[in-house]
């Protein structure tokens, strides 16, 4: 049996992608409030994180605001799936500004978007906040 906050992040997310069947929302209740573990197909990950992460964020706001009405504090983990490779989007209190290309940096056009969306996820996770 799925949970309000479970049911609204898998409404809102299975509305973004083109695999909604492959949209899974775990609860965990641990010592820093309920962590919703979010899981989609690895192709509509750069949908759910989108550009820079603005996206994701927007979904931890709107959790924030959940939890304000329910007294609690929410964490969104989405995790990639992908091959090999496991990592998850930092959290909010992981990020302290947006990457940034560099005036000479070129933008590589190659690839899906999906791709490109990694490459950004993994800029990401070499911040040290």
């Amino acid at each position: 049996m799925s949970t309000i906050d479970q049911q609204f992040v898998e409404y809102i997310v299975k509305s973004l992608v083109n695999s909604p069947e492959d949209v899974v929302v775990e609860r965990i209740i641990d010592e820093k409030g309920v962590l919703l573990t979010l899981t989609v197909h690895p192709n509509d990950l750069g949908r759910v994180i989108g550009k820079r992460g603005v996206t994701a964020q927007s979904l931890r706001t709107l959790l924030r605001a959940l939890g304000s009405k329910n007294d609690a504090r929410y964490n969104l983990k989405i995790v990639n799936n992908d091959g090999d490779e496991q990592y998850t989007v930092p959290h909010d209190d992981e990020m302290s500004e947006p990457v940034k290309n560099s005036p000479g940096e070129t933008v590589d056009n190659s690839g899906s978007y999906a791709e490109k969306s990694r490459k950004e996820l993994a800029e990401l996770d070499d911040l040290d906040i």
